[in-house]
């Protein structure tokens, strides 16, 4: 048996280069909103810019936007289950998700806060203040606007749920807590970044747990999700399989 790729990482084939060498799709404008939710690690980002750039549309992080709140909130010395001031500030903030090369930048205001938010703390801090109220509906009305108008690949947790539960394609992905924490400490090796592979695992755990059991739009596929999981797939294969999807829509 094909043993489970980690993804994104140098080790394997989980780039953004594997859809550089393909064509772009000619219907590329149709304005679909694909969906596309999964927990920590499951690979939702790598897979969704990659869609995105096939598709030639705007790919939005949700996640991102959970960790700019508890990375500015803590920064701004509020609690992270302050209702009133958390509200306030995500009132303030503007988002831009702009391309640098081959990576995905998250600017906020002036601030580049692509390094920033990417730390295990960081991944914490936006699974807690999602969970507050206010700050889940400002964000939700946020992401609505951005995707009103189709032509847009959404990743998070509630996307196909909540955000678009009437979106044309709702994608799930998922994996097991070790394969996932192994991509985790991948990526952070990459960054620099030094961990214990157990103890990344254990974090991913956690997560799952406290997005599982919230109970403000808790993670679960929508009914009519195309449920994948990809512990032992490739980038490419998991990205031809919804590739596969979104040419289906388009031809509805």
């Amino acid at each position: 048996m094909r043993s489970p790729l980690p993804f994104p990482g140098s080790l394997n084939n989980w780039s953004l280069a594997v859809i550089d060498e393909k064509k772009r799709t000619g219907a590329s404008r149709q304005a679909l909103v694909v969906a596309i939710d999964g927990p920590a690690g499951a690979g939702k980002s790598t897979v969704a810019k990659s869609v995105a750039r096939q598709f030639d549309y705007t790919y939005i992080d949700t996640g991102a936007m959970y960790r700019s709140v508890g990375v500015l909130a803590t920064e701004a010395g509020l609690a992270l289950d302050d209702a009133v001031g958390l509200a306030a500030l995500v009132g303030e903030m503007e988002f831009d998700f702009p391309w640098q090369g081959e990576e995905l930048q998250t600017v906020v205001g002036a601030r580049n806060l692509s390094r920033a938010i990417r730390s295990p703390e960081a991944a914490m801090n936006a699974s807690t203040v999602s969970k507050v109220v206010e700050v889940r509906a400002a964000l939700v009305e946020r992401q609505r606007r951005m995707g009103q108008n189709g032509g847009v690949v959404m990743e998070g947790r509630d996307i196909g749920t909540v955000v678009f539960p009437d979106a044309e394609l709702k994608v799930f992905l998922s994996a097991s807590a070790e394969v996932r924490g192994k991509r985790r400490w991948l990526q952070m090796r990459e960054r620099g970044q030094s961990a214990e592979l157990a103890e990344v695992i254990a974090e991913v755990e956690r997560r799952d747990e406290q997005d599982r059991n919230r109970a403000v739009a808790p993670l679960v596929p929508a009914k009519d999700a195309v449920i994948l999981d990809t512990s032992g797939l490739s980038l490419e294969a998991v990205v031809d399989r919804l590739g596969t999807l979104v040419q289906a829509r388009l031809r509805k």
